[in-house]
């Protein structure tokens, strides 16, 4: 078809969606799908947690959620468009419920027709060519969640301008050529017309029930049988990727979490919250742009068979301007069950008087091999098992304490949160839960006797979630050790996966609470002792997330105080204090995350100028690389000429991506928490 057709085509289309007639036809529900909706209905009503009740109130909630879901952005939609559809706004509670989705899925076909329309009025002013002017003092707003509708094409042609200008800018200062750049911006708006011009009713029912879930609370899920095929691949990790989890945020694909002991977490290339933007197979096939791709076809594009490396172009979590990418390399792997065992080592601390030994046990998360676990072989595996063995080589060892590092340990199984804490306990209640009828079960350990009774540090962060939390809390709660690190992530709810006629659900059945009372939902585990973190809890964490249940209480049960670190909090806290000021990793932790968070409230909007954009970049990679080489001259390391070799983590000035000092250095000063709250109790 020429120009000038396609031209006429999107003319004619726009006029008769003015006129209020669908120019074409989109997806329309099977009685499949509306069965589906009504099992979902029935099941949010009477199987959640929480009291819902689908209503007129929750319509108009889930109306603005479903518009948030398709665009998010407000880039495509008009206000005439929501107008149109306003009845939906009281009445999508009698859609769900009675399987009515007509109305829901022409919503849906309206905003199919406006994408459809601007991506080619994109591809059109691609092709005529990109003669920008990057002189002005123009700049683009980079998130207008918060934007009113656009009353006229004009209004999103005008913003559609500045976002291919800032498109073509960035590639541009990529050191793409303007021919590059043509093709690459051409390439992705065709790639992303093809797949919209492919959407099928299942399509529109995931994107629905995203929508009707997500008002309930975040974890609560409508799987379509695709969508079910793949949870079911992820849950048994048999999948040959790179080991991540995926989450869609807005038009990018956002990662989740790490699996521990996947190739993306061996490899340290990847971290939570990073942005993905391109996928390449290969050492050097073409890179995919995925931006505004669906999220189950960026997933299969990552995976692939064991032993082949996939590129992946990423926007890291810290940086500030999203049009700052670099490439990675992951080899696709399997991830077996040793890979994610628990693990031992022994610190030596110097102090004065001499050196002593700290044991420190990492536990990437709570596994049990349920196979022969059920099968009744007793030598069968778990993470409670494993460090039992660990103990007892720690105690061999004549460590003065011991430090288990359940950062970046996303949980697991919820009879191993409580077995492990028996090892450190001589019998008592873990955790309780709250069913929807609030009912309480209480949990513990039952068996007599402990594995360790000495002093106890567990190290945690912000990805530390679910039983990790029930594990740091009940320490905590039992005075049976010391909490360092940051906040944990606060995922204090329980789900359980059920069959429908058409998919699956997941859904929050129940809470977890501490033996305090406390939740650990939303607030999650503070620690006694605080460490700077990277992680920006506004994008990572439950409290980031979207209708998180709330944080309350129950009745606290009874239990065993085992000791009081509080008694010793002030004077640790201080000799922690004296240390990290003069340790260059901690300083420059601290000062990362505070530039970070400087940055991040600074700049809500990028420059369409070249070079004040030009000026941006290099004054925030200049500050990013004075902190790095300051860090690096204290250490007495050579500093680095550009900031790129830091991110590529070439951190030691060599060729091979060094081990990375801001882990190890929570890893160390955990150690000198323990050996100072050893020796504060021995001399009480």
């Amino acid at each position: 078809m020429s120009l000038t057709a396609v031209i006429q085509r999107v003319t004619i289309f726009l006029l008769l969606i003015a006129l209020g007639v669908p120019a074409l036809a989109g997806p329309t529900p099977t009685d499949a799908q509306r069965q589906a909706s009504t099992e979902v209905a029935d099941s949010l009503e009477y199987g959640h947690y929480a009291d819902v009740t689908l209503d007129d109130a929750w319509s108009r909630r889930a109306f603005d959620r479903f518009l948030d879901v398709l665009d998010s952005q407000r880039a495509y939609l008009l206000r005439s468009d929501v107008d149109d559809f306003s009845d939906l706004r009281t009445s999508l509670d009698d859609a769900v419920t009675q399987g009515k989705l007509d109305r829901v899925y022409a919503l849906y076909g309206r905003y199919q027709q406006r994408l459809e329309a601007r991506l080619k009025w994109l591809l059109k002013q691609v092709d005529d060519g990109l003669d920008f002017d990057y002189t002005g003092q123009g700049r683009l707003a980079l998130d207008r969640e918060s934007a009113d509708w656009a009353r006229d094409e004009g209004a999103l042609d005008t913003l559609w301008h500045k976002r291919l200008k800032n498109a073509a800018l960035s590639l541009s200062l990529s050191d793409q050529s303007p021919e590059a750049v043509q093709k690459t911006l051409h390439d992705r708006y065709e790639g992303q017309l093809s797949r919209v011009s492919q959407t099928k009713p299942e399509d529109v029912l995931e994107l629905f029930m995203a929508a009707v879930t997500g008002t309930v609370d975040p974890h609560t899920e409508y799987f379509s049988p695709r969508q079910s095929e793949s949870f079911d691949i992820q849950m048994r990790l048999s999948l040959e990727g790179i080991g991540a989890l995926l989450q869609t945020e807005g038009e990018y694909v956002k990662v989740a979490s790490l699996v521990p002991g996947g190739p993306a977490a061996k490899s340290g290339v990847l971290q939570p919250a990073d942005r993905i933007v391109g996928v390449g197979q290969g050492k050097s096939g073409e890179m995919v742009n995925v931006v505004g791709m669906r999220l189950d076809d960026v997933v299969e594009l990552i995976r692939g068979p064991k032993g082949s490396t996939v590129r992946l172009d990423v926007i890291p979590a810290k940086a500030v301007d999203v049009t700052r990418s670099h490439v990675v390399k992951i080899v696709r792997d399997t991830v077996e069950l040793e890979d994610q065992a628990a693990s031992s080592e022994v610190v030596t601390v110097h102090r004065d008087d001499g050196d002593h030994r700290i044991g420190v046990i990492k536990i990437p998360t709570f596994y049990v091999d349920f196979d022969a676990w059920q099968a009744g072989e007793e030598d069968y595996r778990s993470s409670t098992r494993d460090v039992a063995k660990e103990i007892k080589k720690l105690k061999a060892q004549n460590v003065e304490g011991i430090l288990l590092d359940l950062r970046n340990n996303g949980g697991g199984a919820l009879q191993e949160a409580n077995s492990l804490v028996g090892l450190f306990i001589d019998r008592g209640p873990t955790v309780q839960v709250r069913d929807a009828r609030g009912r309480i079960s209480l949990y513990g350990d039952t068996d007599s006797g402990v594995a360790y009774d000495g002093p106890l540090g567990v190290l945690v962060n912000r990805l530390s979630a679910s039983a990790s939390e029930i594990f740091a809390g009940a320490i905590q709660d039992y005075g049976r050790g010391l909490i360092i690190g940051s906040q944990t992530f606060g995922k204090g709810t329980v789900q359980t996966l059920s069959d429908l006629s058409h998919g699956q659900i997941k859904l929050t059945r129940a809470k977890f609470y501490r033996v305090s009372g406390e939740s650990t939902q939303l607030r999650g585990v503070t620690p006694d002792i605080s460490f700077p973190s990277l992680i920006d809890p506004q994008t990572i964490g439950e409290s980031s997330l979207d209708n998180a249940l709330p944080w309350d209480t129950v009745r606290a049960v009874q239990y065993r105080r085992y000791g009081h670190p509080s008694a010793y909090l002030d004077t640790l806290k201080a000799r922690h204090r004296q240390r990290v000021e003069q340790e260059p990793n901690f300083l420059y932790l601290e000062q990362q995350a505070s530039l970070i968070k400087k940055l991040r409230e600074q700049q809500t909007s990028v420059s369409l100028n070249r070079e004040q954009r030009q000026r941006e970049m290099d004054a925030q990679e200049k500050e990013e690389l004075a902190l790095e080489n300051r860090r690096r001259r204290a250490l007495g390391l050579e500093p680095l000429a550009h900031w790129a070799d830091a991110r590529n983590g070439d951190t030691n000035g060599g060729g091979e991506p060094a081990p990375d000092p801001i882990d190890r250095a929570q890893v160390i000063e955990g150690s000198q928490i323990v050996l100072d709250y050893a020796r504060l109790g021995r001399s009480h």
